[in-house]
């Protein structure tokens, strides 16, 4: 009991001497594993309330206090950027006492379909989704509540639609259509009944990108000049209101970047699985159509820290809960040796008959990484379906079957995913310790 209590007043006293800033603190073992993911608007504060004596975590978290040996903290811009940063760290590294934001929810976007010839604004969770090819994205934000707020107040300004209609301006029986009840209340120009042409309904939505991309000083001073002077008149609603628009329209630079990669599943990925997996089977070969597809690659990180990682894919969609990273414990520097491992750890139990192989099995690299792993599924007495790997640069397809190398054109759909899939594990691979080396951390 001695020992723990040393333990955690030594924690504490390093808590308390933390910057006074947002961030994101990781709680780690013994072995520097991390057990615990959490944010804090003001680190110190958050971070000692952990090893007070009086600390009461509940059921669930208090016996981490009996595991935690030492704690590392990312400073950040913001309680935004601490909340997106806590958010990718839960769900690329899984820790054990985390129970939150394990699943596959993400934050919200705001898209301009600007290849429309009438634009619309809408508010989704799939950026990536076929009726947003092509638009302006602007998040993630980290409150849909206050987003939606925002939207709400901007659309008295710049009228601009949020309907799923498809308003072409050729279709010339928009003259005869209604427009909803956003018309006449002055909340849209209403393409839809051909109330506004293209040309002045296009300069509209440009002067709404720019609003989002600018600073919003001027409208934010005109509206707090206007609270003042409806508080002084003692209309206190009407300033009530104001305030809370001013802290609507505030809250939209509380966002992310779309490439700073906080949700890159959901961002980047491949836009049409169905057709990219037809493809595949038929350049592979294969009978039945492909459902599940996992990839396998190997990173080297923080010096001679080597990992491997494997992401699971059905339909063509990440299944992120069947996502795992192996820390690569019999060699430092042989890829090679490191895809045999992870092959023999992820594989035994469908080697043995236990469960069942994916459809196909990636390996990111050449022939000599499809080799390697081909050496650890002969170990195994039940082989896989398929296995292929896939060349970077050159972007070959390698399989089992054949000597010479697949070589598709770059547009070919089946490619297109597998480079999609490949990058992904890359990516699950590496993206943790991107985070921890694009901030300083305190302990390194």
């Amino acid at each position: 009991m001695t020992d723990q209590r040393d333990k955690l007043d030594r924690l504490l006293a390093k808590a308390r001497g933390l910057p006074k800033t947002p961030g994101v603190y990781l709680m780690k073992d013994a072995a520097g594993v991390v057990v615990y993911v959490g944010k804090a608007s003001r680190l110190p504060d958050r971070v000692s309330s952990y090893f007070v004596p009086s600390a009461d975590l509940g059921p669930k978290k208090q016996p981490m206090l009996e595991v935690v040996e030492d704690f590392d903290v990312i400073e950040c811009e913001g309680e935004w950027e601490a909340l997106l940063t806590e958010n990718r760290l839960i769900k690329d590294i899984h820790p054990r006492f985390n129970a939150r934001l394990t699943d596959d929810k993400t934050f919200p976007y705001l898209v301009v379909t600007v290849r429309n010839d009438f634009p619309g604004v809408f508010i989704t969770r799939d950026p990536n989704a076929v009726e947003f090819k092509g638009a302006k994205v602007f998040g993630p934000f980290t409150s849909v509540y206050a987003l939606r707020e925002s939207v709400q107040l901007l659309q008295r300004v710049f009228r601009f639609r949020t309907c799923h209609l498809d308003i072409r301006e050729d279709d010339d029986s928009r003259r005869y259509f209604r427009p909803c009840l956003l018309y006449p209340i002055k909340q849209c120009t209403a393409p839809c009944a051909a109330k506004i042409d293209q040309a002045a309904y296009r300069a509209d939505i440009d002067r709404f990108i720019r609003f989002l991309e600018s600073k919003r000083s001027v409208m934010l001073r005109e509206m707090r000049k206007e609270m003042e002077e409806a508080s002084s008149r003692l209309e206190f609603e009407r300033a009530a209101a104001l305030r809370d628009q001013i802290r609507a329209i505030e809250k939209l630079d509380e966002r992310g970047k779309t490439g700073d990669g906080w949700q890159p599943e959901t961002e980047t990925f491949y836009q049409d699985p169905t057709k990219g997996l037809r493809s595949l089977q038929k350049t592979l070969g294969l009978e039945e159509p492909i459902r599940c597809m996992e990839a396998i690659d190997i990173a080297h990180l923080q010096g001679n820290e080597t990992v491997g990682s494997k992401v699971c894919f059905v339909d063509g969609r990440p299944l992120k809960n069947e996502y795992r990273r192996y820390k690569i414990q019999t060699v430092d520097n042989d890829d090679y040796m490191a895809i045999r491992e992870v092959v023999s750890r992820r594989y035994r139990e469908a080697g043995q008959g236990h469960e069942l192989y994916p459809d196909v099995i990636l390996i990111d690299g050449g022939l000599g990484q499809l080799h390697a792993a081909q050496e650890a599924f002969d170990q195994l007495e039940v082989k896989p379906p398929m296995v292929i790997s896939l060349a970077k640069k050159e972007e070959l397809i390698y399989t089992q079957a054949k000597a010479e190398p697949i070589k598709l054109g770059r547009e070919n759909l089946g490619l297109k995913l597998c480079q999609a899939i490949r990058d992904e594990a890359h990516r699950f691979a590496q993206h943790y310790h991107h985070i921890l080396r694009r901030k300083k951390t305190v302990g390194e």
